[in-house]
């Protein structure tokens, strides 16, 4: 869901030449500037490595509920899943900055009771490691689709559907809370252009940086 919001802001921006997305599947989408790479093992990039050079940033959009998954299971898609492709790209474009969407309530210690907080945290932790000029941990928490977006996840489409009248209230009241697909996309182009002074964004990061506002430096910077 984020993943749609995010293609169209990029295809929608007028400063950026190329769009490349990569899954098992087309978007469906069609646009001068989008070339789809349908690649069925996203374990393993070595069969496509041509097509993964001189790109300026990644935005990695892919995951799936924890609902019902062993912790092995959801490692293998959460964790594993995201670092074949991060550790291919930035080997392929050491200039690229690379944002992550994680989730609020990641933790970042991978110590903690929740089973999905501390993989979604490994994940983190591992990808701030790798050598790309930047990287940017997203923690989007409720989210809102906009322009005909849907999950593909048919629990998240029936609550989406049931609290959709509740939502623009929602957002006047809590801004920083609830954010929409468009604000998202926004965000992750803004700190792939200027950067950001966090590596790691909340909700109410995200909503400053889709504005266009400055983030003040976190206090071990400063």
């Amino acid at each position: 869901m984020i993943g749609q919001g995010v293609l169209r802001e990029c295809l929608m921006d007028s400063g950026i030449e190329r769009v490349q997305t990569v899954g098992r599947t087309g978007t469906g989408v069609e646009h001068p500037k989008l070339r789809e790479v349908v690649h069925r093992d996203l374990w393993n990039y070595s069969s496509i490595e041509t097509d993964l050079s001189g790109f300026d940033a990644c935005f990695c959009c892919l995951g799936v509920s924890s609902v019902g998954m062993k912790e092995a299971d959801y490692r293998r898609v959460t964790y594993e899943l995201t670092m074949a492709a991060a550790e291919s790209l930035a080997r392929l474009n050491p200039r690229m900055t690379f944002v992550y969407v994680s989730g609020a309530g990641t933790d970042s210690s991978e110590r903690g009771r929740s089973m999905w907080a501390r993989v979604k945290g490994q994940t983190e932790n591992a990808l701030l490691r790798l050598p790309f000029h930047a990287a940017y941990m997203f923690r989007p928490g409720i989210i809102q689709p906009l322009h005909g977006i849907r999950s593909r996840t048919a629990a998240y489409r029936l609550l989406y559907s049931l609290t959709k009248p509740l939502l623009p209230a929602l957002r006047r009241a809590f801004p920083d809370a609830i954010l929409t697909t468009g604000q998202i996309g926004r965000a992750m182009l803004a700190v792939a252009r200027n950067g950001s002074p966090k590596r790691i964004l909340e909700s109410k990061d995200i909503h400053a940086m889709a504005a266009g506002l400055v983030l003040p430096a976190p206090e071990a910077l400063r």
